[in-house]
């Protein structure tokens, strides 16, 4: 199943409310407790954008921390990749793999070289 942004955010915070309610937490008792405004809360259980602080703010609060965890792969290096890397160390950042180098033809000259 496949959502856009703001589906995405609707269903998240329909789910948060459900576990709120499940759990039998008021509103302002479970925005007092992550730290953040009631009308805040309301908006993210209505799908309505929020800062990402808040939202982990809510996620702690309703104690889904090491739920959040599970929903995001951890991507480890491969031992393997760790020996080819040049210094043997895990990557810092993404470079775009260059381009393939064209095949010099067998009768193909350098240039400069007379041919």
């Amino acid at each position: 199943m496949e959502f856009n942004e703001r589906e995405l955010a609707g269903e998240i915070g329909s789910r948060l409310a459900n576990i709120r309610l499940s759990r039998n937490i008021k509103q302002d008792t479970l925005a007092k407790s992550a730290g953040i405004n009631v009308r805040t809360l309301r908006r993210i259980e209505a799908g309505h954008p929020a800062t990402f602080g808040n939202f982990l703010r809510v996620a702690k609060a309703l104690e889904l921390d090491d739920h959040l965890l599970t929903a995001i792969p951890s991507q480890e290096i491969r031992p393997i990749e760790r020996v080819e890397s040049r210094r043997g160390t895990e990557r810092q950042r993404a470079r775009p793999k260059k381009p393939a180098e064209r095949q010099r033809q067998p009768n193909e000259g350098f240039w400069g070289d007379g041919r």
